[in-house]
């Protein structure tokens, strides 16, 4: 049963604190990350039948199966594939960035060129579940980016087949190539390329400990969009919530992971004990009871504040992955709300809606780090680059500074090429 805590009785810091297995993890990723960048296909076929259970004859996705893929999905599920994309693109839309320049008109030019990547290495999670969604979520930001090439992994099953919603999303999300790959093995595919997957520029998207660690021990190598660890929603609700509303929001969460964090913060007592009765009805009707109740029993938690303006501090300290604003005219609250992945505001706006149709991303910080981090966005898909031209004469306007400067941190050859165009004068 989940624990109804008083402010006061955690620290805010471990509110999200987690009951975790003691694996090494790092040095079995480490592993095999070494084993794949030596060995290769080879590697990703073997590691294919040991943690999958599937006897490869190709890593990567044909055409015909993709084809098989959208005749076996129900054509209802594919039309709302359809107009989740069209909700994510037109919310992604707004934020691409354009190149600029600026002429100064005495002989001085600077400016930013805004460039895609040239592939982008997208992992979506088996396992467990399958996840169409994060194929939308995250393909759809890099070709609005405007990447020449969207390349996926995905663990296949025991048959060795993708799973075919996953493959009938990637058609709908434009994705140019798909392999048949998961796990650390595949970050390791993506982060230096075999003879068969290509070497990937940007990596993103979710995954479990391993991925996440692979992700962390290839970041250099390859670019990485976040280091995600399990999921977690806060809400905060006053008391004119309707509990079971804000139990099955909880459980939307809990369901992901044994190590998911569902958190409820509420100024009361009444609506605490409403959403503690409510779960213990809810969790027996999930398919991953099982899952649900782990998290919930282990991770959850309700907090009792004596505010709402101090279940704001808590979320604004602990900078959950989702926060829920399960309150009337939640926009007074929005400005107060400095740390967030993602916000769900008012009685009517379930995270799920976040998870697949809205059209914000879905793949958002974790633990924390949305006191410094983004939720995958377009910009996680291009670089900048920055460029100079200066005349003569503005050189010559600039240059003793230049030197000046240079002197100053005792880089003198740094001087000299400021000064020496202008010698012959």
């Amino acid at each position: 049963m989940i624990r109804i805590l008083k402010y006061g009785e955690v620290d805010n810091k471990d509110v999200f604190a987690r009951v975790t297995p003691k694996v090494d993890v790092e040095s079995v990723v480490a592993d095999i990350l070494r084993t794949v960048r030596e060995q290769g296909d080879r590697a990703l076929f073997a590691y294919t039948k040991k943690f999958d259970g599937a006897v490869l004859e190709t890593l990567q996705v044909t055409e015909q199966e993709i084809e098989e893929a959208l005749a076996a999905v129900e054509p209802t599920f594919v039309e709302i594939l359809e107009r989740a994309a069209a909700n994510i693109r037109r919310f992604h839309s707004r934020q691409v960035r354009n190149s600029f320049l600026i002429n100064e008109e005495n002989g001085v030019v600077t400016g930013q060129k805004i460039i895609p990547v040239d592939r982008a290495g997208l992992y979506v999670p088996g396992g467990t579940a399958a996840y169409p969604s994060t194929v939308l979520m995250d393909a759809i930001p890099a070709k609005i980016a405007g990447c020449p090439e969207v390349v996926m992994v995905t663990p296949p099953g025991r048959d060795g087949k993708v799973n075919p919603v996953i493959l009938a999303a990637a058609k709908v999300a434009g994705v140019d190539c798909i392999y048949k790959v998961g796990g650390a093995q595949a970050i390791a595919a993506l982060a230096y390329g075999t003879e068969t997957v290509p070497k990937a520029d940007k990596i993103v998207g979710p995954g479990n400990a391993f991925v996440a660690e692979a992700k962390k021990q290839v970041f250099g190598t390859v670019s990485i969009d976040m280091i995600a660890g399990p999921s977690e929603i806060l809400i905060v609700a006053d008391g004119a919530a309707e509990a079971r509303h804000v139990a099955a929001d909880l459980l939307s969460q809990a369901e992901h992971d044994k190590l998911a964090s569902a958190v409820l913060v509420t100024d009361s007592m009444e609506l605490a004990q409403a959403v503690q009765a409510e779960l213990e009805v809810q969790i027996p009707q999930l398919e991953r009871a099982e899952i649900a109740r782990a998290s919930i029993d282990e991770n959850g938690k309700i907090i009792v504040a004596d505010t709402l303006r101090v279940a704001i501090d808590i979320a604004n300290e602990i900078a959950p992955e989702h926060l829920e604003l399960c309150v009337d005219n939640p926009f007074d609250y929005l400005d107060s709300i400095r740390h967030a992945g993602s916000i769900f505001m008012g009685r009517y706006c379930p995270e799920a809606l976040g998870d697949y149709f809205a059209g914000p991303n879905h793949t958002l910080p974790t633990s924390g780090t949305a006191r410094f981090s983004s939720p995958l966005s377009v910009d996680d898909f291009v670089k900048k680059t920055q460029y100079t031209y200066y005349t003569k004469d503005a050189l010559r306007r600039v240059a003793a500074d230049v030197a000046f400067f240079a002197e100053k941190e005792g880089l003198t050859a740094h001087a000299k090429s400021a000064v020496i165009r202008l010698e012959d004068e």
